[in-house]
């Protein structure tokens, strides 16, 4: 955060802006800031050639025939088999809880549960009160 919040001095500033920019090109924004229209018009195509071309994106291609990743599944069997071969890859992927943590975050739940139990609790009774006060 430090990074972001402190300021460059203005020295560098200036040689940063003096350093980009080249020799003998001026910049149709300074042209136009100065009066001279002739300039401008050449400056443009100069400054547009120093621009990198825009990404265009490609578009994604249609698969025709079947995939040659998934094989075809002949019955049920071979599918539960894939389907548990798979899920054990992914059980591998999984960062698990240590003991502590799990102790930890289970005493947090239990501890928030019999707080919100008892808040409820006693809005249920105070509510029923005040309707049985109401009906009387």
């Amino acid at each position: 955060m430090g990074r972001i919040l402190r300021k460059k001095p203005t020295s560098l500033k200036k040689k940063k802006r003096h350093e980009d920019d080249t020799p003998g090109v001026a910049l149709a924004s300074e042209n136009v800031a100065a009066g001279s229209k002739s300039d401008s018009a050449a400056a443009a195509p100069a400054a547009e050639a120093d621009r990198k071309p825009a990404l265009v994106p490609k578009k994604p291609q249609a698969v025709s025939g079947p995939v040659a990743a998934t094989p075809p599944a002949d019955n049920v069997y071979t599918r539960a088999v894939q389907f548990l071969r798979e899920v054990k890859i992914e059980l591998k992927k999984v960062t698990w809880p240590t003991r502590k943590q799990t102790l930890g975050s289970t005493a947090v739940v239990i501890v928030l549960v019999m707080i919100i139990s008892v808040f409820l609790g006693l809005v249920d009774l105070s509510l029923g009160n005040v309707v049985r006060a109401v009906f009387k």
